[in-house]
Parts: C-alpha cells; sequence; structure tokens
C-alpha cells in the first residue's frame, strides 16, 4: 500500500485541510498519515470567536521519530500552512523524512479570488516560494500562481489561454515537473483546470461542467484526490480528470441542500466515486 503524509491544519468542525484529506485519500486506498500543524475549533470561513492553536514545534520531534523508526514515505503532502515558521519547519521535516523516491506535492493554499487570506502578510508568498521550489508536483489556484510568480491577476473573463499558460511556464521554469492551474474557466460553461508535464512538454485541459456556487473545502477535495491519484501512479492527465470530476460530483451532491452546508460539501456521499475497485 502507497503511503502519503500530509502537513496542514486540523479544523475540528468544517470541512477542509485533513479532515478532508485522510478520509479522501484513506478511500482512494493510499494510506494517510496526518502531521497537524494547526488545531482550530472550526475553519476560518463563515465562524468567528474560534480557538486556534499552534502546535507546529511538535513538526521536528515528529519527523525526528519517524526517521528513527524507519517510516518511508512515497508523498509529502503539504497544503494550508499558517505563517513563515511553519513554512521553515515543514521543509526541515521533508528534508528530514524523504527518501529518493518520495514524491514532494505542494498546495500552496493562501489565496483566492484575487487577495490573500486574512492574516497573511504582503510578504508571505515570497516565503512559500521557498517551499515551492522544492515541489515536485504543485497544484496552485490562478490567485495562488500570481501571487508565487509576481504576475498580475486576472480576473474570469479576463485571461485567455494563453495567460494560463504563462503561469504554467513560470513554474516549468523553477524546475517544477508537474503543475496543476486550478479554477480556471474560459467562459464556455466549463470549469476545470489546465495540467503540465514538464517532461513531455504537454499542456491538458481537464474539465467539466461549471458550478455557479461556492463552497469552502473544494480545493482541498481537488488536491487530495489528485495527491491521491499521482501517488497510485496515475499520470498528470488522468489524476488531474479525477479530482476535477469528484470535486463537481460533490457540489451536486450538496447544492440542493446548500443553505445547511455553509461549512463544506457531502463529500462523504460521494467517496464510493474514488474508492479503490
Amino acid at each position: 500500500m502507497k503511503r502519503i503524509a500530509t502537513i496542514q491544519d486540523i479544523s475540528c468542525f468544517g470541512k477542509c485541510s485533513i479532515t478532508v484529506a485522510l478520509p479522501v485519500i484513506s478511500a482512494m486506498g493510499v494510506e494517510c498519515a496526518i502531521v497537524p500543524t494547526t488545531v482550530l475549533s472550526t475553519h476560518t470561513a463563515g465562524f468567528t470567536g474560534y480557538t486556534v492553536r499552534d502546535i507546529s514545534d511538535e513538526l521536528i520531534p515528529i519527523a525526528e521519530h519517524w526517521k528513527k523508526e524507519n517510516i518511508a514515505l512515497d508523498t509529502l503532502y503539504t497544503g494550508y500552512l499558517a505563517n513563515a515558521e511553519q513554512i521553515d519547519s515543514t521543509k526541515k521535516f521533508i528534508e528530514l523524512t524523504k527518501n529518493d523516491k518520495t514524491m514532494i506535492f505542494v498546495d500552496p493554499a493562501m489565496a483566492d479570488n484575487g487577495k490573500l487570506y486574512p492574516g497573511f502578510s504582503a510578504d508571505f508568498p515570497s516565503k512559500m516560494l521557498e517551499l515551492v521550489k522544492i515541489a515536485d508536483v504543485v497544484c496552485p489556484n490562478i490567485t495562488e500562481a500570481c501571487l508565487l510568480l509576481g504576475k498580475e491577476f486576472k480576473d474570469e473573463g479576463e485571461y485567455d489561454e494563453a495567460y494560463i499558460r504563462s503561469l504554467v511556464d513560470g513554474f516549468a521554469a523553477l524546475g517544477i515537473k508537474e503543475t496543476v492551474i486550478t479554477g480556471v474557466k474560459y467562459g464556455d460553461g466549463r470549469h476545470g483546470a489546465v495540467a503540465y508535464d514538464k517532461e513531455s512538454g504537454e499542456y491538458r485541459y481537464l474539465f467539466g461542467e461549471n458550478q455557479d456556487c461556492y463552497f469552502h473545502g473544494t480545493g482541498d477535495l481537488f488536491s487530495s484526490v489528485l495527491c491521491g491519484a499521482l501517488t497510485k501512479g496515475e499520470d498528470i492527465c488522468s489524476a488531474t480528470q479525477k479530482a476535477v470530476d469528484f470535486t463537481i460530483a460533490c457540489i451536486k451532491q450538496t447544492l440542493p441542500d446548500k443553505a445547511n452546508h455553509p461549512y463544506g460539501v457531502k463529500f462523504e456521499e460521494c467517496l464510493h466515486l474514488i474508492c479503490k475497485e
């Protein structure tokens, strides 16, 4: 059985980060070890007064113990990291636990809709870029890609295929083997991602039917499926399409009851779609 270790926060209530990654990756028939960086009482979208406990000081002791126990990892998957110190700890964790065959998968979860998430300073993307540069696979949305590469952000309807390719090319120039840009819409009723394999030089456009709504945590769903599929040996094209299809299916499952689900989608009712045969 393949093994992924995911490094990101735990929201005790709300469907995002580790509480999405663990069940999704497990359903795909891949072992998922967890490395929590922060514990929150709820996720931060739509809730106020939530509690936050930074536990990133445990990362290095965990890594050292795993190294002592010779725990082998096929993939290290990073998600939301709350501050620069957590990025430094995550880089050290990766150095201590990876082997020659370990895939480094980075979802630079820090921004959307043209701006950083609350709590991040303007210099945070430059710090995240340090982590991105050691990745084999990166999975940013358009906003995150622009912030990391220092490019102008263009909203839906303002960009074209050449613009998205320029973002992909920016990561390839950093030495990233495979890049997936998410949240791409060309105004034709489709919504999905653009994937690029540096070795083949091929751009692939993987789309599904656009759902005109927003749910918290869908980016984490997408990244978890993509990471799981790549770890199992699927190519970047099929893995990205699987992530697109699953994310859209979860949104569709939730739409009839969206008023009662401000904290995420009903992905539990869709896990059978990605379960190991």
